[in-house]
């Protein structure tokens, strides 16, 4: 079986199979066996992302001890001797930040990076709070996350050298919607002019463009890249290489997801109007 092969047959369920639950009912990841998954041969090598995922843990301000717990494995060598080895308990997301710092070239990454990702923004809810939302407040919880995304990231564009941004933005939906631009986004879903088409996506779509919005604002920081034509350049392969997982994967193209019958400003409104009645 090659490499390419091998890649394949690679899913999300891949990580749930390797997924524990401890007494608590809490669920954690053995870094070995996630490095194995990520194609790791040598520890030293591996432990060397983790260390850099550490940093990236105490860089936002997280505390490290929580989400990467040290412990020690038996393993027994060819004369039946038992030594201790390293090993760690991993959260969601320090399995997250794991594969934001692994070897990008790999495909398996890219999907370990979607996988913790969406699963790690879904958990600032906890997975019973988020699957009880209906798809509009999915959607209004999306939206938000995307909104301050794009905050961020535009700000990371800016060092970087970004003065177009209208540029910038449709670079990243080229790459994510197949070569259309937001202009062509809007008219497939028949908007009108300047109406927000991330206002009028539902939350499978929104969450694909939220992590084209965080792994481009990584990668811009990551590689220190420089120059709006790199910038550029970087958003559209974040965005196509997230369009090949999700096919990979099986999974729907962005643009033939449904688009939703009302915008959420039009959810707004209403939503306002109504408290406006109930007030008199």
């Amino acid at each position: 079986m090659n490499e390419l092969e091998k890649n394949q047959n690679y899913t999300n369920q891949t990580f749930e199979d390797i997924k524990h639950i401890d007494e608590n009912g809490v669920e954690f990841w053995y870094a070995r066996e996630l490095m194995k998954i990520l194609e790791y041969k040598q520890w030293r090598r591996f432990e060397n992302v983790i260390d850099k995922a550490k940093q990236s843990c105490k860089n936002s301000g997280i505390s490290v001890f929580e989400h990467f717990a040290n412990v020690g494995k038996l393993s027994k060598r060819a004369n039946n001797a038992e030594v201790e080895i390293k090993d760690y308990e991993l959260t969601r997301y320090a399995c997250y930040l794991i594969a934001q710092n692994g070897d990008s070239r790999k495909k398996v990454i890219a999907l370990a990076q979607t996988y913790f990702a969406v699963q790690t923004r879904k958990q600032e809810l906890t997975e019973k709070e988020y699957s009880m939302l209906t798809e509009d407040e999915k959607r209004f919880y999306q939206r938000n996350l995307t909104r301050k995304g794009n905050y961020s990231l535009n700000q990371t564009a800016k060092k970087a050298g970004v003065k177009n941004f209208d540029k910038f933005h449709n670079a990243g939906y080229k790459g994510l919607y197949n070569g259309e631009t937001a202009d062509d986004i809007a008219k497939r879903k028949g908007l009108r002019y300047r109406e927000d088409i991330l206002d009028n996506m539902g939350s499978d779509e929104l969450i694909a463009n939220l992590f084209r919005i965080s792994q481009t604002e990584q990668k811009l920081r990551k590689d220190n890249v420089k120059g709006e034509k790199e910038a550029n350049k970087t958003h559209y392969k974040i965005g196509k290489n997230i369009r090949e997982v999700i096919a990979k994967n099986g999974g729907i193209m962005p643009e033939d997801l449904p688009t939703p019958k009302k915008s959420l400003k039009q959810l707004e409104k209403e939503k306002n109007k109504s408290l406006k009645k109930q007030e008199k």
